[in-house]
């Protein structure tokens, strides 16, 4: 699994879901609480740093295993 870089576009804390924007100029990702990886943080910030993975396959657009700075 290969890590990227990002940061968070927006993020709502109600919902959780928001959307990270790669430092590699690709598309925007999809994230939810559950693709955050600190179990003691579940919020994201907009402008946040964030380190994350994208999976295979049909869930492609979503970011997981996120990490915040």
């Amino acid at each position: 699994m290969t890590l990227k870089m990002g940061f968070v576009k927006w993020y709502d804390p109600s919902a959780g879901l928001g959307v990270i924007s790669p430092l590699d100029g690709g598309d925007d990702l999809y994230v939810n609480r559950t693709g955050i990886a600190s179990a003691r943080n579940k919020l994201l910030r907009e402008g946040q740093r964030v380190e994350f993975s994208t999976p295979r396959g049909r869930r492609s657009q979503m970011a997981e295993d996120v990490i915040a700075y």
